[in-house]
């Protein structure tokens, strides 16, 4: 069995999405049935590195002409029996060679993508799918209000997490980071302007409030993008710029230490699709907040794992994670693997393309 994985990004490329669909061509690969996995980006800036056995990605193709022609090109030396579409932005296109070949469609739902009602060839190319897959509850709930799917089709496979991130040396993580006996909250995301309702406002906010309960905090900010002034800015309104370090874009190698250096990861986000840096946190041993709203009600398991709070608790919420006693990492840690490790992951994608190719 052959599989042809339209993506917009995956080895080489930088966020949660393109991190899924790292695990996703993992998860495929290990299906015993399936011989090879081709991928074919549209961008991959950084560096690809190893890939996983059976798994083969051809160069970036980040004009729409080229991918299409590219796309076919492989699927006509190819023959895939399934086309994998990893966003409903390539829908088209997948749909498109699928048809050609007469091979199987799976299609991959985030979040925001599908949060309205796509265009009409985009929507078409979605229903002609044999399958779907969708990060969340959530997510899936929102495709079905506008897509004319039979609601079997639309199947939650949840995000996991990489094999880096465990608990590990968090006096040495501490001392790396220099934040001395400070209580630390983490947020790990892209700084977009298109994306502010990721939350770390929020929490900037939250600040003046949490120091005047006593609480000696820093609130360290990973990522970069063009909403980075507009938060300088805001803390030095709140007068909490020296509470606030932007440390830029973490380097992969770099995240779990980051992870383990912090009292509390918080991205209290009032819609994503599903926040794989919450996962990411809780295996490194350190506990997540996240607000009760998108995606990040399944991964913070309805707050069995994390903490899920309405948006008017948050400030509370903070404050009572950073005062609580830290759980057991090792034990935190485990409770996340057991519900979204690679092994439960692999579980879900093989029962998926079971269930499309059947």
């Amino acid at each position: 069995m052959r599989v042809l994985a339209l993506m917009t990004d995956a080895f080489g490329g930088y966020g949660g999405i393109a991190q899924y669909n790292r695990d996703l061509a993992d998860a495929l690969a290990a299906v015993p049935a399936i011989d090879e996995v081709e991928v074919l980006p549209r961008y991959a800036p950084d560096p690809i590195g190893p890939l996983p056995d059976k798994v083969v990605q051809h160069p970036a193709q980040p004009h729409r002409s080229r991918l299409s022609l590219r796309a076919f090109d492989l699927a006509a030396r190819r023959r895939p029996d399934l086309v994998f579409c990893g966003h409903i932005h390539l829908g088209p296109l997948a749909a498109a060679v699928a048809k050609a070949w007469r091979s199987r469609l799976l299609v991959q739902t985030h979040g925001v993508e599908v949060w309205t009602r796509p265009s009409e060839v985009r929507r078409r190319s979605l229903e002609a799918a044999d399958g779907v897959l969708s990060v969340s509850r959530d997510t899936r709930a929102k495709v079905l209000n506008w897509a004319d799917l039979a609601p079997e089709r639309v199947r939650v496979v949840p995000n996991t997490f990489a094999l880096d991130f465990t608990p590990g040396d968090r006096a040495a993580a501490r001392a790396r980071l220099g934040v001395g006996d400070a209580k630390v909250i983490l947020s790990v995301s892209r700084l977009d302007g298109g994306q502010r309702h990721k939350g770390q406002d929020r929490v900037i906010r939250a600040l003046p409030h949490l120091r005047a309960r006593g609480i000696d905090v820093v609130y360290v900010v990973a990522g970069v993008g063009d909403d980075m002034t507009r938060l300088q800015v805001l803390a030095a309104a709140e007068g909490v710029s020296d509470h606030v370090r932007f440390v830029g874009k973490a380097p992969p190698q770099d995240l779990p230490d980051l992870y383990r250096a912090a009292d509390l990861f918080a991205l209290p986000s009032t819609g994503d699709g599903f926040g794989i840096v919450f996962l990411e946190a809780m295996a490194c041993g350190t506990p997540a907040l996240g607000l009760a709203a998108g995606g990040a009600i399944d991964a913070l398991a309805e707050g069995r794992l994390g903490v899920a709070v309405e948006e008017r608790e948050l400030v509370p919420a903070l404050a009572a994670a950073l005062e609580a006693r830290r759980p057991d990492p090792q034990a935190l840690a485990a409770r996340v693997g057991a519900r979204f490790g690679r092994e439960s992951f692999r579980h879900r994608i093989a029962a998926a393309i079971g269930a499309v190719m059947a």
